[in-house]
């Protein structure tokens, strides 16, 4: 490894992640604002143009991932990390610029490729670290990543009051600081002799989808964290539509009421879950989490005032217990030896979903609020929603008994 500071190394991909997380954040307070000015339509329009675009960024992630990850271990993490900065800075640049949909949506999709590379932070987090080191990193990331998301919300709200392509002209110029600052000092972690060459084979992104054949018995876990994560994904994709069409808000308060629930959601994965299952047990805190978020998007589907949406974000929040314990429920029912099996099929689930989630929520936003709509019903994403996890009790509480009574 060069002579570089491995602290500054260490600082340099804490950043880019945290900067990642920023420039996602910053864009969704005026994503309504910019699809409705570039698609020259209404918010029903923009926001069904914006969930294809969203799910374009998410195809090509979830295709390159394993592909970039593949380069990296043949030509080292230092040259994929910089020239993914480069392609998110010129990217932001092209949506800052761009008066065309079809150009936004080859931006994404390039910027979906370039943002792939989170499995290189980790790769190069790994390099440098003890294994006795490793959790304590990867946390770190997290963190970052958390943060990033409750700072870009707030930030893009209130530049893009100014205009509402301001935000992405911040969020190239961070990633401008950011390659210039990594340029000096990020080392090459991966030495020569640990390389190996580039296989497509194992750079296939459906090989995990392939590989719950060899798990059957956690179908039933499986379904229902997909269900889990489909719903869920319902705040990314409709939320800043949603709350411009119901609410009236605009890029300030979409802002400010995602940041509050980044805020509240850190919360609750970092103070709510550990006594959640330490009280009622895995299969319970599901279901608690699972009720929790039924009854928030129930409400949210009628809720016809930005003040009460605001004062229950703590409340809905609250569901956020369900994935970790849907995860250590999985992880307990498989062998050790194929943890890291399961790891992959529950990110190639979730990628799966980050994918459909936005086609499916925008297309059924945009029917229930065009000006033509038989029935006007912005919140019919979220009834979607709270339907969905009702299907999802019914599957986990009949596999659960299934299981008991093998």
């Amino acid at each position: 490894m060069p002579a570089r500071s491995p602290n500054l190394a260490l600082s340099f991909i804490l950043m880019t992640v945290t900067l990642d997380a920023i420039g996602i954040g910053l864009i969704f307070p005026v994503m309504p604002d910019l699809m409705m000015e570039v698609t020259h339509s209404g918010v029903g329009q923009a926001a069904l143009w914006g969930g294809v675009i969203t799910a374009a960024f998410a195809v090509m992630q979830f295709l390159f991932g394993p592909i970039v990850g593949n380069l990296s271990d043949r030509l080292g993490r230092r040259p994929i990390l910089l020239v993914s900065l480069t392609v998110m800075g010129a990217d932001y640049v092209i949506m800052a610029l761009t008066g065309s949909v079809w150009m936004l949506l080859i931006a994404r999709a390039i910027a979906g490729i370039a943002a792939a590379t989170h499995s290189t932070a980790n790769a190069f987090i790994a390099d440098i670290s003890a294994p006795d080191e490793r959790a304590k990193r990867f946390g770190l990331m997290g963190a970052g990543f958390g943060i990033g998301f409750i700072v870009g919300p707030i930030l893009g709200g209130l530049v893009g009051t100014i205009d509402p392509r301001a935000p992405f002209w911040v969020a190239a110029g961070l990633a401008a600081l950011n390659f210039a600052f990594g340029y000096f000092v990020l080392p090459e972690s991966l030495a020569p002799e640990n390389r190996r060459p580039f296989s497509l084979a194992r750079a296939n992104p459906l090989s995990s989808f392939a590989a719950i054949r060899r798990l059957p018995g956690l179908r039933m876990l499986l379904i229902v964290t997909f269900i889990y994560a489909l719903t869920f994904n319902v705040w990314p994709s409709v939320w800043s539509y949603f709350g411009k069409e119901a609410y009236g808000w605009d890029a300030q308060w979409i802002g400010i009421s995602l940041a509050s629930f980044g805020i509240c959601m850190a919360l609750v994965q970092g103070l709510l879950v550990g006594p959640a299952i330490k009280r009622l047990g895995e299969k319970r805190t599901v279901l608690a989490g699972f009720g929790v978020e039924t009854v928030t998007y129930g409400f949210l589907a009628f809720n016809t005032s930005g003040f009460l949406a605001l004062v229950t974000t703590p409340f809905s929040a609250m569901g956020g217990i369900t994935g970790p314990a849907l995860s250590a429920l999985s992880s307990r029912a498989t062998p050790q030896n194929q943890q890291g099996e399961l790891q992959g099929i529950l990110t190639s689930i979730n990628a799966l979903a980050m994918i459909l989630a936005p086609l499916v929520m925008t297309w059924v936003f945009g029917a229930f609020s065009a000006p033509d709509a038989a029935v006007y019903f912005p919140g019919a994403p979220f009834l979607l929603s709270s339907v969905l996890m009702v299907a999802g009790v019914i599957v986990f509480v009949a596999g659960s008994r299934e299981k008991s009574a093998g």
